[in-house]
């Protein structure tokens, strides 16, 4: 249960979700048996296919009524489950800072997180955790839960600051998770999509099943600042004295072509994209993620 640190852990928010299975869209490698569609044949209840007999093979999986109807041997295969290696990738650039105290894109994120990676270690998966920085933390997929203690109080340690580091972070990512694992990205996506693409083919090309949730504030937007206000760059930048009234047509064509481009990196990657607003419920956005999820299952 959360501790006084985790306190990005909603005790009435885990019990409502906890019903909903993590599914993966593809098929996973996993050490222990689970109730994931792995890529390997198995012996699960799920019958796959018949396939001839070959020596070695073992005879207990010997269909004796196919024989008996064609005087051939064949062995019956299944699909076998396995468990899912959950991979949570958590952007920690300073823009993630945005928003007020304690309400704030990196706290949102970190909800987010922090609640499937609870829900996925109670069905008996894998949890690991990158925070996407200079100097990332990178705890490797285990289950347990001591493990999963480990990676709530790294969670719970981790700071927004400093410049993005999301595009190296990603192929980085790419090659140190060695198996197949649902990868989830929780981020501002504050690169541009044609440099950021490049970053989600990689851990396509490492057969990963890639989610991403965009976390974005309403008022970045629609820009609807009525007077002149200083903004300040969250990752470094010098600040800007700036009257909106002067900018804002030419700031919502930006946001608008920025977004275009979005959804066709969506379209060309396949990932399982979820644009956010902070000011969603964060638990209906995972009730939806996970409910999707559910019609979706299996693929190899």
């Amino acid at each position: 249960m959360p501790s006084d640190t985790r306190t990005f852990l909603d005790p009435a928010v885990l019990s409502r979700l906890m019903a909903l299975p993590l599914n993966a869209r593809h098929a996973m490698l996993g050490s222990v048996s689970g109730k994931h569609r792995s890529p390997v044949r198995g012996s699960s209840l799920e019958f796959a296919q018949y396939r001839k007999y070959v020596p070695g093979d073992d005879t207990r999986r010997l269909d004796w009524r196919t024989w008996g109807r064609s005087d051939r041997f064949y062995i019956k295969e299944f699909e076998a489950d396995t468990n899912l290696r959950l991979c949570l990738l958590i952007d920690t650039s300073g823009s993630m800072n945005y928003g007020p105290a304690g309400a704030t894109r990196f706290d949102y994120a970190r909800k987010l997180a922090g609640t499937l990676g609870y829900v996925a270690a109670q069905q008996g998966d894998a949890v690991g955790l990158w925070s996407l920085a200079e100097k990332p933390v990178e705890i490797p997929a285990k289950r347990g839960a001591s493990h999963l203690g480990l990676v709530l109080d790294q969670m719970a340690s981790l700071q927004p600051v400093g410049d993005t580091t999301l595009l190296t972070a990603l192929h980085d990512a790419a090659e140190k998770i060695r198996q197949r694992a649902l990868v989830i990205i929780f981020s501002d996506l504050f690169v541009p999509p044609a440099e950021l693409k490049p970053a989600i083919q990689h851990l396509r090309f490492r057969k990963h099943d890639i989610a991403v949730f965009h976390l974005l504030d309403q008022q970045e937007l629609d820009f609807d600042f009525d007077r002149p206000a200083r903004f300040i760059d969250l990752e470094g930048g010098e600040a800007v004295l700036a009257d909106p009234s002067l900018i804002a047509r030419n700031y919502r064509e930006a946001v608008r072509q920025y977004m275009h481009e979005i959804d066709d990196l969506v379209r060309t990657t396949g990932m399982d994209y979820h644009r956010v607003k902070l000011h969603e419920k964060y638990d209906d956005v995972l009730a939806r993620f996970l409910l999707a999820r559910l019609e979706k299952k299996g693929g190899r």
